[in-house]
Protein backbone atom coordinates (compact mmCIF):
# COMPACT_ATOMS: atom_id res chain seq x y z
CA UNK A 1 0.00 0.00 0.00
CA UNK A 2 1.56 3.53 -0.98
CA UNK A 3 1.86 6.40 1.34
CA UNK A 4 -0.52 9.36 0.87
CA UNK A 5 1.92 12.18 -0.36
CA UNK A 6 3.51 14.23 2.24
CA UNK A 7 1.57 17.37 1.52
CA UNK A 8 -1.46 15.57 2.40
CA UNK A 9 0.10 14.26 5.72
CA UNK A 10 1.31 17.52 7.42
CA UNK A 11 -0.94 17.79 10.52
CA UNK A 12 1.66 21.46 12.14
CA UNK A 13 3.35 22.80 9.45
CA UNK A 14 5.12 26.26 11.24
CA UNK A 15 7.36 28.44 9.11
CA UNK A 16 9.93 30.97 10.34
CA UNK A 17 7.32 32.07 12.70
CA UNK A 18 8.34 35.19 15.23
CA UNK A 19 5.98 35.58 18.34
CA UNK A 20 6.83 39.97 19.89
CA UNK A 21 5.13 40.29 23.19
CA UNK A 22 5.81 43.69 25.25
CA UNK A 23 8.63 44.37 22.20
CA UNK A 24 10.50 41.00 23.63
CA UNK A 25 11.22 38.38 20.75
CA UNK A 26 9.80 35.35 22.43
CA UNK A 27 9.93 33.12 19.26
CA UNK A 28 12.54 33.74 16.82
CA UNK A 29 12.01 32.33 13.09
CA UNK A 30 11.17 28.98 14.53
CA UNK A 31 10.01 26.18 11.35
CA UNK A 32 8.73 23.27 12.94
CA UNK A 33 6.63 20.41 10.41
CA UNK A 34 4.81 17.74 12.24
CA UNK A 35 3.17 14.77 9.91
CA UNK A 36 0.13 12.56 10.87
CA UNK A 37 0.93 9.69 13.42
CA UNK A 38 4.46 11.35 14.67
CA UNK A 39 5.00 12.17 18.11
CA UNK A 40 7.01 15.02 18.92
CA UNK A 41 9.01 16.47 22.18
CA UNK A 42 9.07 19.65 22.61
CA UNK A 43 12.20 20.45 25.03
CA UNK A 44 14.68 23.32 26.33
CA UNK A 45 15.24 25.35 29.45
CA UNK A 46 12.68 26.80 31.68
CA UNK A 47 11.47 30.32 29.21
CA UNK A 48 13.10 28.65 26.25
CA UNK A 49 9.38 29.62 24.34
CA UNK A 50 8.40 25.61 24.83
CA UNK A 51 4.80 26.44 25.62
CA UNK A 52 4.74 29.74 23.76
CA UNK A 53 4.89 27.44 20.99
CA UNK A 54 2.26 25.04 22.16
CA UNK A 55 0.03 27.70 22.27
CA UNK A 56 0.12 28.97 18.52
CA UNK A 57 0.02 25.02 17.21
CA UNK A 58 -3.14 24.67 19.47
CA UNK A 59 -4.52 28.02 18.02
CA UNK A 60 -4.70 30.09 21.24
CA UNK A 61 -1.85 32.14 20.17
CA UNK A 62 -1.30 34.01 16.90
CA UNK A 63 2.44 34.81 15.64
CA UNK A 64 3.74 38.46 15.02
CA UNK A 65 5.37 37.65 11.51
CA UNK A 66 5.89 33.81 9.60
CA UNK A 67 2.35 31.46 8.94
CA UNK A 68 1.26 28.30 11.08
CA UNK A 69 -0.95 25.95 9.48
CA UNK A 70 -3.11 23.56 11.79
CA UNK A 71 -4.89 20.44 10.23
CA UNK A 72 -4.33 22.35 7.20
CA UNK A 73 -6.34 25.30 8.26
CA UNK A 74 -4.14 28.82 8.24
CA UNK A 75 -4.19 30.82 11.46
CA UNK A 76 -6.00 34.63 10.58
CA UNK A 77 -7.46 32.45 8.01
CA UNK A 78 -9.67 30.44 10.21
CA UNK A 79 -12.62 30.51 12.86
CA UNK A 80 -10.03 29.28 15.41
CA UNK A 81 -13.24 28.32 17.26
CA UNK A 82 -14.02 25.24 15.24
CA UNK A 83 -10.19 24.52 14.88
CA UNK A 84 -9.68 24.42 18.62
CA UNK A 85 -12.41 21.48 18.65
CA UNK A 86 -10.29 19.22 16.26
CA UNK A 87 -7.58 19.77 18.87
CA UNK A 88 -7.24 17.57 22.20
CA UNK A 89 -5.24 19.79 24.49
CA UNK A 90 -4.03 18.25 28.02
CA UNK A 91 -3.06 21.47 30.67
CA UNK A 92 -2.18 20.01 34.47
CA UNK A 93 -3.62 23.59 35.62
CA UNK A 94 -6.88 22.49 34.40
CA UNK A 95 -9.17 25.23 36.13
CA UNK A 96 -11.45 23.11 37.52
CA UNK A 97 -13.31 24.29 40.50
CA UNK A 98 -16.17 21.66 41.16
CA UNK A 99 -15.97 18.30 43.10
CA UNK A 100 -16.81 16.62 39.44
CA UNK A 101 -16.32 12.71 39.04
CA UNK A 102 -13.93 11.39 36.87
CA UNK A 103 -16.81 10.38 34.66
CA UNK A 104 -18.13 13.92 34.44
CA UNK A 105 -14.99 15.61 33.90
CA UNK A 106 -14.01 13.44 30.92
CA UNK A 107 -17.96 14.24 29.28
CA UNK A 108 -16.92 17.55 29.36
CA UNK A 109 -14.80 16.74 26.33
CA UNK A 110 -18.10 16.59 24.52
CA UNK A 111 -19.24 19.99 25.11
CA UNK A 112 -15.52 21.52 25.05
CA UNK A 113 -16.01 22.85 28.23
CA UNK A 114 -14.56 22.86 32.29
CA UNK A 115 -17.89 22.61 33.97
CA UNK A 116 -20.66 20.55 32.63
CA UNK A 117 -23.19 22.47 30.36
CA UNK A 118 -26.43 22.93 32.32
CA UNK A 119 -29.49 21.22 31.27
CA UNK A 120 -27.12 19.06 28.96
CA UNK A 121 -27.28 15.23 28.79
CA UNK A 122 -24.93 13.38 27.23
CA UNK A 123 -26.07 10.23 24.64
CA UNK A 124 -25.34 6.62 24.97
CA UNK A 125 -22.52 7.06 22.21
CA UNK A 126 -21.01 9.28 24.74
CA UNK A 127 -21.29 7.61 27.94
CA UNK A 128 -19.55 4.15 26.20
CA UNK A 129 -16.90 6.44 24.71
CA UNK A 130 -16.46 7.97 28.19
CA UNK A 131 -15.96 4.96 29.69
CA UNK A 132 -14.10 3.20 27.54
CA UNK A 133 -11.28 6.14 27.62
CA UNK A 134 -11.35 5.98 31.32
CA UNK A 135 -10.45 2.02 31.19
CA UNK A 136 -7.34 2.99 28.58
CA UNK A 137 -5.92 5.57 30.98
CA UNK A 138 -6.21 3.01 33.67
CA UNK A 139 -8.75 5.02 35.77
CA UNK A 140 -11.99 2.42 35.90
CA UNK A 141 -12.14 2.01 39.52
CA UNK A 142 -11.58 5.51 40.18
CA UNK A 143 -14.64 6.53 37.77
CA UNK A 144 -16.76 8.24 40.47
CA UNK A 145 -14.11 9.23 41.97
CA UNK A 146 -13.93 13.38 42.39
CA UNK A 147 -11.46 15.66 41.09
CA UNK A 148 -10.09 17.12 44.67
CA UNK A 149 -9.60 13.26 46.15
CA UNK A 150 -7.82 12.28 43.07
CA UNK A 151 -3.78 12.16 42.91
CA UNK A 152 -1.91 14.18 40.34
CA UNK A 153 -1.69 12.06 37.99
CA UNK A 154 -4.86 10.20 37.98
CA UNK A 155 -5.99 14.01 37.29
CA UNK A 156 -3.20 13.93 34.21
CA UNK A 157 -4.88 10.85 33.07
CA UNK A 158 -8.33 12.23 33.37
CA UNK A 159 -7.83 15.18 31.31
CA UNK A 160 -6.25 13.23 28.73
CA UNK A 161 -8.92 10.86 28.75
CA UNK A 162 -10.87 14.51 28.64
CA UNK A 163 -9.41 15.61 25.16
CA UNK A 164 -9.30 12.73 23.55
CA UNK A 165 -13.26 12.31 24.07
CA UNK A 166 -14.13 14.21 20.48
CA UNK A 167 -11.62 11.82 18.83
CA UNK A 168 -9.28 14.52 17.75
CA UNK A 169 -6.32 13.65 15.38
CA UNK A 170 -4.38 16.15 17.25
CA UNK A 171 -3.16 15.91 20.70
CA UNK A 172 -1.31 18.51 22.73
CA UNK A 173 0.17 17.79 26.23
CA UNK A 174 1.62 20.83 28.16
CA UNK A 175 4.03 19.28 30.83
CA UNK A 176 1.78 16.42 31.50
CA UNK A 177 3.76 14.96 34.02
CA UNK A 178 4.62 18.01 36.21
CA UNK A 179 4.37 16.96 40.19
CA UNK A 180 3.57 13.69 39.61
CA UNK A 181 6.22 11.02 41.92
CA UNK A 182 8.18 7.90 39.75
CA UNK A 183 5.32 5.18 39.82
CA UNK A 184 2.47 7.78 38.80
CA UNK A 185 4.68 8.82 36.15
CA UNK A 186 4.92 5.74 34.28
CA UNK A 187 1.86 4.73 34.76
CA UNK A 188 1.31 8.24 32.55
CA UNK A 189 3.82 7.42 29.85
CA UNK A 190 2.80 3.78 29.92
CA UNK A 191 -1.45 4.78 28.75
CA UNK A 192 -0.01 7.34 26.34
CA UNK A 193 2.38 4.34 24.52
CA UNK A 194 -0.96 2.57 25.05
CA UNK A 195 -2.93 5.20 23.68
CA UNK A 196 -0.63 5.59 20.24
CA UNK A 197 -0.24 2.48 19.42
CA UNK A 198 -4.08 1.77 20.07
CA UNK A 199 -4.51 5.16 17.38
CA UNK A 200 -1.44 4.94 14.63
CA UNK A 201 -3.07 7.76 13.35
CA UNK A 202 -2.87 10.46 15.84
CA UNK A 203 -0.22 13.09 16.15
CA UNK A 204 1.03 14.24 19.60
CA UNK A 205 3.33 17.12 20.79
CA UNK A 206 4.39 16.85 24.40
CA UNK A 207 6.74 19.92 26.07
CA UNK A 208 8.86 18.83 29.23
CA UNK A 209 12.13 19.95 30.08
CA UNK A 210 12.78 16.41 31.63
CA UNK A 211 14.09 13.62 29.23
CA UNK A 212 12.85 10.97 31.46
CA UNK A 213 9.23 12.46 30.97
CA UNK A 214 9.67 11.08 27.43
CA UNK A 215 7.43 7.79 26.05
CA UNK A 216 9.00 5.06 24.30
CA UNK A 217 6.69 6.24 21.17
CA UNK A 218 8.37 9.51 20.66
CA UNK A 219 9.31 9.68 17.08
CA UNK A 220 11.03 13.01 17.15
CA UNK A 221 11.77 16.05 18.93
CA UNK A 222 12.91 19.99 19.00
CA UNK A 223 15.71 21.36 20.54
CA UNK A 224 14.17 25.47 21.82
CA UNK A 225 16.59 27.85 23.11
CA UNK A 226 16.26 31.06 23.94
CA UNK A 227 12.75 31.09 21.27
CA UNK A 228 15.00 29.67 18.45
CA UNK A 229 15.41 26.23 17.20
CA UNK A 230 18.47 24.67 17.83
CA UNK A 231 17.92 20.94 16.72
CA UNK A 232 14.66 19.69 15.05
CA UNK A 233 14.27 15.72 13.76
CA UNK A 234 14.00 11.99 14.86
CA UNK A 235 14.55 12.12 18.36
CA UNK A 236 17.66 9.20 18.12
CA UNK A 237 19.18 12.37 15.89
CA UNK A 238 18.58 14.95 18.23
CA UNK A 239 17.86 13.81 21.86
CA UNK A 240 21.99 13.38 22.10
CA UNK A 241 24.50 14.76 24.19
CA UNK A 242 26.10 17.22 22.27
CA UNK A 243 22.41 18.66 21.24
CA UNK A 244 20.86 18.34 24.54
CA UNK A 245 24.04 20.13 26.42
CA UNK A 246 24.38 22.94 23.85
CA UNK A 247 20.70 23.71 24.76
CA UNK A 248 20.71 23.90 28.12
CA UNK A 249 24.14 25.60 28.13
CA UNK A 250 25.59 22.94 30.75
CA UNK A 251 27.00 19.62 30.24
CA UNK A 252 24.27 16.55 30.16
CA UNK A 253 25.07 13.25 29.35
CA UNK A 254 22.19 11.28 27.41
CA UNK A 255 21.38 7.61 27.54
CA UNK A 256 19.14 5.63 26.12
CA UNK A 257 17.54 1.79 27.88
CA UNK A 258 14.96 0.30 26.78
CA UNK A 259 13.25 3.13 24.61
CA UNK A 260 13.76 5.51 27.44
CA UNK A 261 15.81 8.28 27.54
CA UNK A 262 18.15 9.51 31.09
CA UNK A 263 19.89 12.71 31.38
CA UNK A 264 22.93 13.34 34.02
CA UNK A 265 25.60 15.69 34.65
CA UNK A 266 28.22 15.06 31.95
CA UNK A 267 31.96 15.68 32.56
CA UNK A 268 32.75 19.62 33.21
CA UNK A 269 34.30 21.37 29.91
CA UNK A 270 37.79 21.05 29.61
CA UNK A 271 39.69 24.77 30.37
Amino acid sequence: MSLAPAATRVVLNADKIDLVRERRLLLDRVTMTVLRGEHWALIGPNGAGKSTLLGILGAYTHPTRGSAEILGRRLGRVDVQELRRLIGQVNPRHPLESARTVREIVLTGVTGTIELVPRWTPAEDDLRRADELIALMGLTPRTEARWPHLSQGERGRTLIARALMPDPPLLLLDEPATGLDVAARERLLASLDQLRADRPDLTTVLVTHHLEELPTSTSHALLLRDGQVLASGPAGDVLTTDLVSACFDHPIAITRHNGRWAATAGPSPVA
